[in-house]
């Protein structure tokens, strides 16, 4: 994607279709005359009186104590420096957005214009009482280290400066774990600090307080090493100026143990790491460039220890891990600030998840066979869903022990659990998925390439390395849509309706031909048919010439659905196909099967619905939990309809005991956990959350995913094929871009997947 269009998306994205990525949602009633007089007038004077009588009552009826303030000026904007308070709102409501995500926390941002740090402080003191805790954000030192200690001393709130503390945070968490693996002691390694702006003194404070020796560090800033004979230097600086005789960063290299850079990319050479001690740890921080390429370090030393801030590499210093997580747990405790105990807790959390079996979820998500401690995986990646449930816990308890916590947690499993309940509020499971599949991207043709959204979704597909795109569709259309969207990349673009590929139609042609010769197929009609878009593009996929497919945004699924029968075909052991659709719903993805192939499974069908579903859920790392749906549960009618249900779990039961699967079941009690324990605590399911509906036909399923989609506004993914033998994909007429991308994440898995297995037949032969 060219620049241009690339800032043409970015502006889009923040536009439309609403300006800004945040907005407030009503969490109470407002439907009746009754709900808004509770609202507002008069009801609402009950709660302000009683929160007259107690200030602390603020977090009984009203939502501070979920809400934290994102607060700058605009003086240290991400790499853009100082561009005033307006132009840094997006940043903040960025975080904003992170902080509900991860850790299901609202947030408003507030942009106060003035550099004055009296005025400031006096500004933020001011509305502090809206809020049950503060972000510092972007505001540039050495002004930040003075308003964020005057805020901690005069407010009763957490307050926090991420700039400063996220990065110290996760990288002193890597530090232990990379110190540990180089079986060094904190207290006797030599540690070069290449930046001394607020990130690097918060770091180097935050590692003294685990046991580094001041003596032994040695810090630079722009103009060289922080020497104490130096003129001019801040507090902050003086706090680490050295006295040893040297002036470069070459010199402090020389028998270092550890390399800490925030500052600029390119800085340190091959040289420099030879030069250091046995078992380096570098952590090149610099965004978006490291201090020294990655691959470049790994290939000067293969015994270092190296971690950056991207994630296109391992060890990702990534302040997501610990700024929603450290407020989650403050603002559960009512803590009245953030203190050191609490960022050592929280350090300590992250460095013992590392060193946890991981969780077969996020393997997936970064395609990785067996993620395990060591030196590419010494801090937890940020898809991990285990952080919500360690870190906040243990913030919190340290918030207890120090005595800064107004409201102690007495029974912490039941903490926990409503921690991880938290998680079903986002979509962590789409970016999971994106991730696995830019892991090992593979060739998808496009059917209908010439429609522009299936055209934008492709180029989204490219510029993200999701996919390899093969455009199919009339070329000037095609070249014309390009143009348009500014989707300048060279892709493979042909139209089989033309007289170009002829020897490829021919050769497909033939292939198809001796396939189906004995089915009334002559030579000459399967010629005909490589001219359309679905029987070229199947037979591309059949013949290995494209990974995957993706069809269906212009033609009804029959259409679609009978060329992929005829030259795919079922995959090996598959009976007939089905699919699933993934909802993205409050209480986390819900599957629904089977959404758009069978009208009236019978009782075998809905076992082979039940079993090719439960290997999907599998797919997204998780566990199946299966409810079986009908209008009747457990024999209370003897219908037909209810009873092949029964039917089918019967067999699932005997054959597949370790398969969690219960029903008939009405879908109320199915998603309600507490009904069916007090209704029918004998079921499999009871004690466990339902994450998979399998319903009794077509109509059911289809009708619920589609008013889920339209009512509720939950995203969709799918439908998803299941039973074939090749990786294709048929949208529903008229997809979003959104839909069209991620069912292109969930064709590229679909091909990793069965190509792992047709490796795994090779070898079993």
């Amino acid at each position: 994607m060219s620049k241009q269009s690339k800032r043409r998306e970015a502006l889009v994205y923040h536009a439309k279709p609403t300006p800004g990525k945040i907005k407030v949602v009503p969490t109470k009633k407002y439907a009746s005359q009754r709900d808004l007089a509770l609202a507002y007038s008069p009801g609402v004077a009950e709660p302000c009186l009683e929160i007259e009588k107690d200030v602390n009552n603020a977090y009984k009826y009203t939502a501070k104590g979920n809400l934290v303030a994102v607060i700058s000026n605009g003086t240290a904007v991400l790499g853009l420096g100082n561009i005033g308070p307006e132009a840094s709102k997006p940043v903040m409501e960025g975080k904003g957005l992170l902080f509900k995500i991860f850790a299901d926390i609202d947030v408003f941002d507030i942009e106060v214009d003035t550099e004055d740090v009296e005025a400031f402080i006096a500004t933020v003191k001011n509305i502090a009482p809206t809020f049950g805790g503060i972000n510092l954000e972007d505001i540039k030192a050495p002004e930040a280290f003075e308003i964020e200690r005057r805020l901690k001393e005069e407010l009763d709130i957490p307050v926090m400066h991420d700039d400063q503390h996220g990065t110290a945070i996760i990288s002193a968490a890597a530090l232990l774990n990379a110190l540990e693996l180089a079986d060094k002691n904190i207290g006797d390694v030599k540690i070069v600090v290449s930046g001394a702006g607020a990130a690097a003194i918060s770091c180097t404070r935050l590692y003294l307080a685990f046991g580094a020796k001041r003596e032994n560090v040695v810090m630079l800033d722009s103009k060289g090493v922080i020497r104490n004979d130096r003129d001019n230097l801040t507090a902050q600086k003086e706090e680490f100026a050295t006295h040893r005789k040297i002036d470069t960063l070459d010199e402090a290299m020389k028998d270092a143990d550890v390399f800490i850079g925030l500052s600029t990319s390119d800085i340190v050479s091959p040289e420099m790491l030879l030069s250091m001690a046995k078992n380096p740890i570098v952590f090149a921080m610099a965004n978006p460039d490291p201090e020294i390429n990655y691959q470049l370090a790994i290939d000067t030393r293969d015994d270092i220890i190296m971690a950056t801030g991207r994630s296109d590499h391992p060890n990702q210093v990534n302040n997501v891990l610990g700024f929603p997580f450290i407020f989650r747990g403050a603002l559960d405790v009512r803590a009245t600030k953030i203190n050191e105990a609490m960022k050592m807790a929280a350090v300590k959390a992250l460095a013992n998840l590392a060193k946890e079996p991981v969780p077969e979820q996020v393997n997936i998500a970064y395609n990785e066979t067996r993620l395990t401690f060591g030196r590419e995986y010494i801090i937890p990646k940020p898809f991990d869903p285990r952080l919500i449930g360690e870190v906040p816990p243990a913030v919190a308890k340290a918030a207890i022990d120090s005595g800064v916590a107004l409201e102690p947690i007495l029974d912490w499993e039941k903490y926990k659990d409503t921690l991880l309940e938290r998680l079903g509020n986002d979509n962590k499971i789409i970016r999971l998925l994106l991730s696995r599949a830019k892991s090992q991207p593979k060739r998808v043709v496009y059917a209908e390439a010439d429609h522009i959204d299936v055209l934008k979704a492709a180029q989204i597909v490219h510029d993200e390395g999701i996919a390899v795109p093969i455009l199919l569709g009339r070329k000037e259309e095609i070249e014309r849509l390009k143009e348009e969207i500014e989707f300048d990349a060279d892709v493979l673009i042909i139209d089989p309706k033309t007289d170009e590929q002829v020897e490829q139609k021919n050769k497909y042609a033939e292939v198809y031909w001796k396939q189906r010769k004995r089915r009334g197929v002559t030579l000459l009609e399967a010629q005909k048919l490589m001219r359309e878009r679905n029987y070229y593009a199947a037979m591309m996929v059949n013949e290995g010439d494209a990974d995957a497919l993706i069809s269906g945004y212009s033609r009804s699924y029959p259409q679609v659905v009978k060329p992929m029968l005829e030259l795919i075909g079922l995959a090996p052991g598959s009976t007939r196909i089905a699919t699933t659709n993934v909802m993205m719903t409050e209480r986390g993805p819900m599957f629904l099967s089977d959404t758009s192939i069978n009208i009236n499974p019978t009782a075998k069908d809905l076992i082979k619905i039940a079993q090719m579903t439960s290997g999907v859920v599998k797919m997204f790392g998780l566990t199946p939990v299966m409810a079986m749906t009908s209008f009747s549960n457990f024999g209370s009618s003897k219908d037909q309809t209810a009873t092949k249900v029964r039917e089918a779990v019967s067999y699932l039961h005997r054959r597949h005991p370790d398969l969690l699967v219960d029903g008939e079941l009405q879908t109320d009690f199915a998603l309600n956990s507490k009904m069916l324990q007090d209704i029918f605590p004998f079921s499999k399911l009871s004690g466990h959350k339902v994450n998979t509906l399998i319903f009794p036909n077509l109509e059911s399923a289809n009708i619920t995913y589609k008013l889920l989609k339209e009512l509720n506004k939950a995203e969709s993914i799918g439908p998803i094929m299941m039973g074939l033998r090749k990786p294709v994909h048929i949208l529903q007429l008229d997809a979003s871009v959104d839909e069209i991308v991620n069912m292109t994440a969930i064709a590229v898995i679909d091909a990793q997947q069965k190509g792992k297995q047709a490796l795994m037949s090779q070898k079993n032969q």
